[in-house]
C-alpha cells in the first residue's frame, strides 16, 4: 500500500506503508545511529515525535530482548529500506509485525538522506504519514504548523513507584521517561533503586533518606515541566547527591535559574563526540535531545559547564558549585553503545560514599 510523508512545508514524499495504516501528525526528527533501531523504538524520549533513521538498512536483525521500556513510543517511523527477511538467532520477530502491534504508522521507500538534508537545512518541522492518496495539502498544513508535542513527561514516567534491590546505595530514580538501563546500571553497581513517578513530591523522596538522587532522560520541552521544575528546586536545596541524564540535567538547570532552548535540529544518535572540560578528552556518546541549556545563562556562582559538544558547542554537562551535583546532556547508560562515558556511575557512586 501506498504512503506518503508530508511536511509542514509541504514537501511530500512517497513511499510504502508498514506497521498501522492510519494517519498520523508528529514532529519529525532523524537519528543517526548505525544500530539499535529497538532501542530508539521503545526510548520514551522519543514520545510526541516521529523518527526518520538514516542509516538505510533497518530491521535486518529483527526483534530482540532489547527494549528499553515496555513499548514503543515513537508517534511514527520512516526508514529507507525494511528487510524482509531478519536473521540473528536471538531473532523473536519482525520490525513491521512489531509496528503494527505497538499500533505505529511507517513509511519505507524514503529517501531519507534527502528528508534529513531538508531537516539540517529547515530545521526540525512537523508532518503526517498518510495512506490517503486523495490527501487535502490546503487542510493538511494548516493542521500540521498547529501541532504542538504537549505534556509527554505525563504519558512515559511510571504510575507507581518500584523498586530494584541491591546491597548497596539507596538511590531514588526520577523516571521522566527513564530507559531501562539507567536503573539497569546503577542495580548492576550494587545500588538499590527506587523508581518514582515524574510528578512524585521532593518531600516524599527526602523522607525516604536516599543516598543519592538520579533525574532521567526524558522528552518534550523542558520549559513546560513547572510542577517538576518546582520540586527539583527542592532537591538542590537538600544535601542529598544528584546525578542527572539528558532531559533531568535540563530540568536542574531550569531549577536553579538557567534557560534552556530549542535547537535547530536536535542530537539524536550513538556517534556524538563530547569533551571533558576539566581534562580536555573527548567522549563519543549517544544522545537524543531536541532541548539545550544556554550556557550564558549560567550563575557562574551556581554552576560551570563541565562538558561540551565538539560539533557544535553546545552545552553537554553541568558541574554544580558547592555541591554533589553534576548533570550531562548525552547518555552515559547508552545502550546498545558506546559506554566510553559509562564510567560517570562510578563517580556517583562515589559521590554517595561507596559501595556499603
Amino acid at each position: 500500500m501506498k504512503a506518503f510523508l508530508i511536511l509542514e512545508d509541504g514537501t511530500v514524499f512517497e513511499g510504502t506503508s508498514i506497521g498501522a495504516e492510519r494517519d498520523m501528525i508528529s514532529e519529525i526528527v532523524f537519528n543517526t545511529s548505525m544500530t539499535g533501531y529497538l532501542e530508539v523504538l521503545t526510548d520514551p524520549s522519543y514520545a510526541g515525535q516521529a523518527v526518520v533513521m538514516t542509516y538505510p538498512l533497518i530491521g535486518n536483525y529483527g526483534i530482540t530482548p532489547d527494549m528499553e521500556s515496555k513499548k514503543a513510543w515513537p508517534d511514527g517511523y520512516i526508514v529507507r529500506e525494511l528487510s524482509r527477511m531478519p536473521s540473528n538467532f536471538r531473532c523473536e520477530g519482525t520490525i513491521q509485525d512489531f509496528l503494527k502491534e505497538q499500533d505505529i504508522p511507517g513509511i519505507a521507500g524514503v529517501d531519507t538522506r534527502a528528508l534529513t538534508k531538508i531537516l539540517r537545512e529547515k530545521g526540525t518541522m512537523n508532518g503526517m504519514i498518510t495512506v490517503k492518496e486523495d490527501y487535502n495539502l490546503e487542510e493538511i498544513l494548516p493542521k500540521l504548523h498547529a501541532y504542538k508535542v504537549g505534556d509527554v513527561v505525563s504519558r512515559v514516567t511510571c504510575r507507581e513507584k518500584y523498586v530494584l534491590d541491591g546491597d548497596g546505595p539507596d538511590v531514588a530514580l526520577m523516571d521522566f521517561g527513564a530507559k531501562n538501563n539507567i536503573a539497569k546500571s546503577l542495580n548492576q553497581r550494587g545500588c538499590r533503586v527506587t523508581v518514582y513517578p515524574a510528578h512524585t513530591k521532593a518531600e516524599e523522596i527526602l523522607a525516604a533518606s536516599p543516598d543519592g538522587i538520579m533525574l532521567s532522560n526524558g522528552p518534550g520541552d523542558p520549559a513546560d515541566c513547572t510542577e517538576i521544575i518546582a520540586e527539583i528546586r527542592k532537591l538542590y536545596d537538600s544535601d542529598v547527591p544528584v546525578f542527572a541524564i539528558c532531559l533531568g540535567h535540563q530540568l536542574m538547570a531550569l531549577a536553579t535559574g538557567a534557560k534552556t532552548y530549542k535547537l535547530k535540529y536536535g542530537h539524536r544518535g550513538g556517534n556524538h563526540p563530547v569533551k571533558d572540560l576539566s581534562t580536555g578528552r573527548v567522549y563519543i556518546s549517544s544522545q537524543n535531545h531536541g532541548y539545550a541549556v544556554d550556557a550564558e545563562s549560567l550563575d557562574s556562582q551556581v554552576a560551570i559547564p563541565a562538558f561540551e559538544n565538539v560539533n557544535d558547542g553546545t552545552n553537554e554537562g553541568l558541574s554544580y558549585i558547592g555541591k554533589n551535583i553534576f548533570t550531562v546532556q548525552f547518555h552515559p547508560e547508552a545502550c546498545p553503545g558506546p559506554q566510553d562515558s559509562g564510567y560517570l556511575f562510578d563517580r556517583f557512586i562515589q559521590m554517595m560514599g561507596g559501595t556499603k
